[in-house]
């Protein structure tokens, strides 16, 4: 992720766009093919550098494109297939899942990049990439890389190995840490245009956006880590009937994505990011009281809150983090956006699944009850971040910008 803003400034955003499908289209064509558990993920870590240049990339052409006018309704159009994921995602899942090899979970890729490829080449403007081509910050790439490869490895290694005490999880955490301090000062001495540019954070609004984004990401991917398990593991559900369940979710987030990203063109994000982490928080209460035979409509509503409060909490911070900005540090905010974003969703992930192993654990007795406590727990956590989110929401962006 980080060298994406490099890379459109030095070869042009369609450029860089096309060669990170083709990346991800080669890496599943391989990870199809794969003979053994190394092959997987090594085959994995190169569909990650197509992943992790892609969605910057896409975002930094679109906005620019936009020109920073009505950015809410071209998130919300964007955000169109992120919508469509949380319904058709587990359902095909699966499907796939209970009657095909696992080698579907890669072959389906393929016949989505050859069009997405066609199509970005076809229709996608040529951009003509910066006529100062700047130099590739590899000191800041040495630092700013292996740091955050760092926090999200500890962080994820913290759920399986029951906390931060262990080695595995405090020595990345601590390397990561010592690597993102030392980037920042690097990066706040440097002359030149560093990797990632730490003076946009000298604006409150974006400011907020980020650590906002960060906050809601823990609450966005607990989410995506605790329903699905919640309903196999203590309602004993299949996978295909999981994913049928998590169906209204998706809903909720189709029924605002047409009107959200508009109304956040004109009254601005902060309102609207307030009242959707209290929607969202509203729809976690029943999960947190739920058991092993809690009504599945009751459920479904919450879910159908949730989703459709995301929406309202995603769109305007996306809105809140690009206003003001010029073209040559709209590369710099979709770096940081998705970075915040991801590290979020990580830690969230990781606490919440560390709350379960905790909670069963120390439960006297096994079995579904024990579980369905655990997921009580875990639930009130992903409450307690969406409460948490409300601080920085406060400075979001007010009025139409």
């Amino acid at each position: 992720m980080p060298i994406s803003g490099w890379a459109i400034q030095r070869f042009g955003g369609k450029k860089v766009y096309l060669f990170s499908l083709f990346i991800f289209l080669v890496s599943s064509v391989l990870c199809s093919l794969a003979w053994n558990t190394g092959s997987l993920i090594g085959f994995r870590l190169l569909q990650g550098v197509g992943a992790g240049l892609l969605i910057p990339t896409m975002q930094n052409v679109l906005v620019q494109s936009a020109g920073g006018r009505n950015l809410g309704r071209l998130i919300a159009i964007i955000s169109i297939p992120a919508l469509i994921g949380p319904i058709l995602g587990p359902v095909i899942g699966g499907l796939l899942i209970q009657n095909l090899d696992w080698r579907w979970i890669f072959y389906v890729n393929i016949p989505i990049m050859l069009v997405a490829i066609w199509l970005s080449w076809r229709h996608i403007p040529i951009d003509e990439p910066a006529r100062d081509k700047p130099k590739l910050d590899v000191i800041g790439l040495m630092l700013l890389s292996p740091a955050f490869a760092g926090l999200i490895y500890g962080i994820s290694e913290a759920s399986m190995q029951g906390g931060l005490s262990n080695l595995k999880v405090s020595l990345p955490l601590a390397g990561g840490i010592v690597l993102t301090a030392a980037y920042v000062v690097y990066a706040l001495r440097r002359r030149q245009s560093p990797l990632l540019d730490l003076r946009l954070f000298r604006s409150r609004h974006f400011l907020a956006s980020n650590v906002t984004l960060f906050l809601t990401g823990m609450v966005m991917n607990g989410a995506m880590l605790l329903l699905p398990l919640y309903y196999q593991q203590v309602r004993g559900e299949g996978v295909l009937e999981t994913g049928l369940l998590l169906i209204p979710q998706g809903l909720g987030m189709l029924a605002t994505r047409s009107w959200i990203g508009g109304l956040a063109d004109r009254m601005g994000s902060r309102n609207i990011v307030l009242l959707s982490l209290a929607a969202t928080a509203i729809g976690t209460i029943p999960f947190a009281h739920s058991g092993a035979d809690t009504n599945h409509v009751l459920l479904g509503i919450a879910q159908f809150v949730r989703g459709a409060a995301l929406n309202g909490i995603f769109i305007p911070i996306m809105v809140s983090a690009y206003a003001g900005l010029s073209k040559q540090q709209i590369p710099h905010a979709s770096i940081s956006t998705r970075i915040f974003q991801t590290i979020g969703g990580a830690f969230g992930s990781a606490i919440l699944a560390t709350v379960i192993d905790r909670q069963l654990r120390s439960a006297a007795v096994s079995g579904m009850n024990a579980a369905a406590h655990a997921y009580q727990s875990a639930f009130w956590w992903s409450f307690g971040f969406t409460v948490l989110a409300v601080i920085p929401a406060f400075m979001l962006t007010q009025g139409k910008k």
